[in-house]
Order: C-alpha cells, then sequence, then structure tokens
C-alpha cells in the first residue's frame, strides 16, 4: 500500500510562536497560508503541518499521490483504493469523503492508542 508523502500535522495555540519555534529547529515554511491559520514546514525531507484552530489532536497525515516535496506521482495508489482495501478488513473508518470517482479525497483511521491518521488526497 503506497500511501504517498508523511507529514505531522500539530495543533497549535500560537502559529507565530509554533513557527519560531520549529525554524530554530531548522525547519522552514514549505506552504500553507498564516492568514488561514496554517503553515507547512520542512527540515530535509521531514514535513510537520502547523494548524491553529482547525482541529482538536495532532494527527499523522498521508498524502497519496504526492511525494516529500508535494509534487505528483506518476504511479500511485488512489485514496479511494485504500480505502476500500482498509474497509475490507473491517478496519473502521472515519470523517468519509471518498464519493467522487476521481480527484481530491480523504478519510481517517483511528490507531489503537488513539492516534489519528488522515489519508488525504489532493489530486
Amino acid at each position: 500500500m503506497k500511501l504517498g508523502a508523511f507529514s505531522l500535522s500539530i495543533n497549535v495555540k500560537d502559529l507565530k510562536a509554533s513557527k519560531i519555534f520549529y525554524e530554530k529547529l531548522g525547519f522552514e515554511k514549505f506552504g500553507g497560508d498564516e492568514s488561514n491559520n496554517y503553515l507547512v514546514m520542512k527540515n530535509g525531507d521531514t514535513l510537520i503541518g502547523l494548524y491553529q484552530g482547525m482541529f482538536e489532536s495532532n494527527m499523522l497525515t498521508f498524502n497519496p499521490g504526492w511525494d516529500q516535496n508535494a509534487q505528483n506521482m506518476e504511479k500511485f495508489d488512489d485514496v479511494r483504493d485504500i480505502h476500500q482495501s482498509l474497509k475490507s478488513t473491517g478496519m473502521d473508518i472515519e470523517d468519509i469523503n471518498t464519493e467522487e470517482k476521481s480527484g481530491p479525497a480523504y478519510f481517517s483511521i483511528t490507531d489503537p492508542d488513539g492516534n489519528v491518521i488522515l489519508l488525504d488526497q489532493h489530486r
């Protein structure tokens, strides 16, 4: 199963303070929009998303179809196929938006320890 780019999505209280903190660790702005309360920061191949007021807890995020530079991958497993594969195992799937036959879609699952995993396809 090819899950695509990986990042940690962090729920932050103060986007500016978090940006400054992670810049001190060598992260640089890679994407996002501070006026919409989120930033994507990158250090080497490591990606973190900083999100203020957008969700309740931290999440592991996978982006099918993208590499670690947010570039389209030629071959990838579509999020709808991943969804069906996991559903066939009896896994509980939450927050589903996979109705369209192609293009952007997402769903989330929760691991046994309560960690949310978001599979978010942008293309």
